[in-house]
């Protein structure tokens, strides 16, 4: 059977995406980002993203036809991230994806964005089930064993803020730039990360769950004790960047050492695959080294482009779901909160719209 080409759209947060993949092959992937949009308001406005996707999408499914070398009468699916995300930014990409499949008279599949992280390693590495997954971003951070293309395995998440969000608020308040992830680790590359004593919340408590909000207190209130007229030493703000940083890896990795402990008798190669924005950060990549390193197992991180929200990654968990479930109708509904394992129960609570994660 030859492989399937598939149309992917992406609008969960801010950045736009579409791709084509054919298969395990990426012939485009287009990525318009909203950085300068909202840059001035210190995080992502929803407002101001949703109107954004609405005014880009057909622009970047063009440009991703184009780049790909076909058109549209040469797709054989469409998928799109219906969930979770800004409900404005979904619901602009769950309705361009309609009317491309309704036009075309093509098959819609409706993607969990997070199962589109959790999968990427399938379209990279061709890892094999089961694995263990970080997803570790902006709004998330769940370990996860991926026991197949529909059914995975919540081990723990964030109870509280996820790592980027909690980077993103910790760069505010040391006055760096945004995305706060890249800042952070720029400013900690000069600091001393024992300097101060931060704590590492959770550790004392059993299981694989996890808190950055008390971590992110402690440093609200130690530089606030630094400030002198209102300002940070240079060195201060490098010393507290590198200690927010080492308190999230010592987090990260501890907890990750504990997911391998659940994954190691399930396979006899077991693998640790990180994804999300925060995977690009290199000193908590060498922290998640190490604890797979010492427990045997691989550790696997897509490249970069493949971390952050891309629609290859909706394309390829669209084509890897394909021979378990039917297409979806058009009375597909965007989805603000679509918990991956449905099992597990609501780590930050539920309302009318369901779990959050």
């Amino acid at each position: 059977m030859a492989p399937q080409t598939v149309l992917g759209i992406e609008s969960s947060c801010d950045d736009t995406a579409a791709a084509v993949l054919r298969g395990r092959e990426i012939l485009s992937s287009v990525v318009l980002g909203q950085t300068e949009l909202h840059a001035a308001f210190g995080g992502v406005v929803p407002e101001i993203a949703a109107r954004a996707h609405a005014e880009k999408l057909d622009i970047c499914v063009a440009q991703a036809l184009h780049e790909a070398g076909i058109g549209l009468d040469q797709i054989d699916a469409v998928a799109v991230t219906a969930g979770p995300g800004l409900i404005g930014g979904v619901v602009s990409g769950v309705m361009c994806a309609k009317g491309i499949a309704m036009a075309r008279h093509l098959p819609l599949y409706g993607v969990n964005h997070l199962a589109g992280h959790a999968l990427t390693p399938r379209l990279t590495d061709d890892v094999a089930y089961p694995y263990l997954m970080l997803l570790v971003s902006g709004g998330h951070c769940q370990f996860l064993i991926a026991h197949g293309p529909e059914r995975f395995e919540r081990l723990g998440g964030t109870i509280d803020d996820a790592p980027g969000e909690a980077f993103d608020k910790i760069a505010r308040l040391l006055a760096l730039p945004q995305p706060g992830g890249p800042a952070i680790e720029r400013c900690a590359g000069d600091g001393d990360a024992e300097r101060f004593r931060l704590p590492r919340p959770l550790l004392d408590r059993d299981g694989c769950d996890m808190s950055f909000s008390g971590l992110k207190t402690a440093v609200l209130r130690q530089r606030d004790a630094l400030m002198i007229d209102g300002a940070l030493r240079v060195q201060d703000r490098a010393d507290l960047a590198a200690g927010f940083q080492a308190a999230v890896v010592d987090v990260l990795a501890e907890k990750a050492r504990r997911a391998l402990a659940s994954l190691v008798p399930l396979t006899e190669t077991p693998t640790l695959c990180v994804a999300g924005g925060v995977a690009a950060n290199m000193t908590i990549r060498a922290g998640l080294e190490q604890v797979a390193a010492e427990a045997g197992a691989t550790l696997i991180c897509p490249p970069l482009p493949l971390c952050t929200d891309n629609a290859a990654m909706i394309a390829f968990a669209a084509i890897e779901q394909m021979p378990h479930r039917a297409p979806d109708g058009m009375d597909l509904s965007a989805r603000p909160r679509w918990p991956l394992d449905g099992k597990a129960p609501a780590m930050l609570g539920s309302g009318k719209k369901g779990a959050k994660a």
